[in-house]
């Protein structure tokens, strides 16, 4: 017998010498704290920046050098686990971001933080993939939709938890403490990861690439250039700064670049070849809709509640944890429903579902209840049950094995760029449509307007019977009208943002029907 077929004989055979289901949760433990601190630093940049003697504009590279580094090693960790070994690669992760994450929370000067926080994603870039990529080798395709049930929870509740803990915690104690919880975590992840994982045969037995420096830097500069455009565009004003027109350009061609030498390289630093099949494209087509709706969606709710409702980091956070908690209750009944209609129709629903949340959530009023919010946060989250596990199940149905290490690296690069996208559309988009309603209300703000002249009366009647002078009460009048002006504007405005999450969730309904039926019938539920 050759050696190829004593390997392949072995992996037939291999099975893990743990449950599964304990690699399971070990791996989604580290994936957990890495996604979590994408987004539990958000609520804490104005304390950072008081603390730390910055400006807000300053603080916010915290937050990009961060996804910088991030967003680069994501796509390519399956290199860098064939060229260390997958468990080894990954507990380096581990302990490197724990270790960075309390150098982040030592932190005396906002150079250290920024340097700190590159490093840290750095580390944290790989977490992502490795986990996937473990699930997929441990669990048969027939387990694998209630493993990534799993997984889910790292990756779909961890952002909605993020801000209600980075909220909580800067509202009652420091913010260094947000990257200090990372350190018990992540001794304990090591530990478990260390103890639990293991290698396959073929991944032992995999050939190393080697090292392609033109991949490795196109891929740097132009995911890196995307990266800071989308991030700072918004303060920087656009297209509108030099900077970002820089970096628009630096993104463009370094991404163009970088697809144009890994289909002609002989050793590439990520495979390409992984999108010639159908339904790993069509799963990354669809994650990418879900990943930046459900980014934008988590900002914007809290960004609202802030801003407009005045609520603290605190309670703005709590808005977004039930719809965390709907999440990990329907996981199982969508894994249920999987076994009984075929899952391009799950997704499909998903998206439905998803749309009518958000064109619920339209319904905002200046003097809206919490208790509202939570429900218009929960439906939005309901929706995301229906997509995460089904997508990312018969996204690597069919794939080969030897590619899931590429695979599960682009996989969370598209979510993860789709996020950043997402929330810098929405927030820029907030700018935009309070400026387009503004313009258009304004008209109506005239003393030719009737109804105008009947709203000051009235609030100079309210202000006259509470003991105001009637020589001021006109002005005051005058300025509380204007005050409720600006109030609704942005409303109007957060409104719109809703009404395009809404039509890019139905938009992505008929693209559920790119997958395959037939090829999916290997999964249950997939026929």
């Amino acid at each position: 017998m050759s050696v190829s077929d004593a390997t392949g004989a072995a992996g037939a055979a291999w099975k893990p010498a743990y449950n599964p289901w304990l690699i399971a949760i070990s791996v989604t433990l580290p994936a957990f704290m890495e996604v979590l601190d994408t987004t539990i630093v958000n609520v804490a940049l104005p304390h950072i920046a008081g603390s730390l003697s910055a400006s807000a504009d300053e603080a916010t590279w915290a937050l990009t050098s961060y996804l910088v580094a991030n967003g680069v090693v994501l796509t390519i960790s399956g290199w860098l686990g064939d060229l260390l070994g997958r468990k080894r690669y990954f507990l380096i992760c581990i302990a490197m971001f724990t270790v960075c994450s309390f150098l982040c929370g030592m932190a005396d000067s906002l150079a250290q933080l920024i340097l700190f926080r590159l490093a840290q994603g750095f580390f944290g870039g790989g977490m992502q993939p490795n986990q996937q990529s473990i699930i997929l080798d441990t669990f048969p395709p027939a387990k694998r939709g209630a493993a990534f049930g799993v997984a889910a929870i790292a990756t779909v509740v961890a952002p909605v938890l993020g801000p209600t803990l980075g909220g909580y915690i800067t509202d009652n104690s420091s913010w260094r403490w947000i990257f200090f919880i990372n350190v018990p975590v992540g001794l304990a992840a090591v530990f478990l990861v260390s103890a639990v994982v293991e290698d396959p045969p073929w991944e032992k037995n995999k050939k190393k690439r080697g090292m392609d420096f033109i991949g490795l830097g196109l891929i740097t500069l132009g995911l890196g250039s995307l990266e800071v455009m989308m991030d700072r565009g918004e303060d920087a004003g656009w297209f509108e700064s030099d900077m970002i027109r820089l970096m628009a350009l630096l993104a463009f061609l370094g991404i163009f670049c970088a697809i144009i030498w890994l289909l002609i390289a002989k050793k590439p630093i990520v495979h390409l070849a992984v999108f010639r099949d159908r339904n790993f494209s069509a799963g990354c087509v669809m994650m990418t809709a879900m990943g930046g709706i459900l980014y934008a969606s988590a900002v914007i709710i809290p960004q609202f509640a802030q801003q407009v409702l005045n609520y603290t980091a605190t309670w703005a956070g709590l808005i977004l944890s039930p719809g965390g908690v709907v999440v990990i209750l329907l996981i199982p009944v969508v894994g249920r429903l999987m076994t009984t209609m075929q899952t391009r129709y799950v997704i499909a629903l998903g998206f439905v579902v998803m749309g009518f949340a958000f064109i619920f959530s339209r319904k905002l009023t200046p003097d809206i209840d919490f208790e509202t919010l939570v429900m218009m946060r929960m439906a939005q989250t309901a929706a995301l049950a229906f997509l995460f596990v089904p997508i990312t199940t018969v996204t690597f149905l069919t794939l080969p094995r030897e590619l899931n290490g590429d695979g599960a690296a682009l996989f969370a690069m598209f979510r993860n760029v789709a996020g950043s996208i997402g929330i810098s559309l929405a927030t820029s988009q907030v700018t935009e449509r309070s400026q387009v309603h503004q313009t258009y209300l304004s008209q109506w703000a005239t003393p030719l307007n009737p109804s105008y002249n009947a709203l000051i009366a009235g609030y100079e009647a309210t202000l006259r019977g509470m003991g105001r002078a009637a020589a001021v009460a006109h002005g005051d009048a005058i300025g509380y009208a204007y005050r409720s002006f600006r109030q609704q504007v942005v409303i109007m405005a957060y409104s719109d943002i809703f009404l395009y999450c809404a039509v890019a969730a139905f938009l992505v309904v008929p693209l559920c029907f790119l997958i395959s039926p037939q090829r999916a019938a290997a999964m249950g539920g997939a026929h």
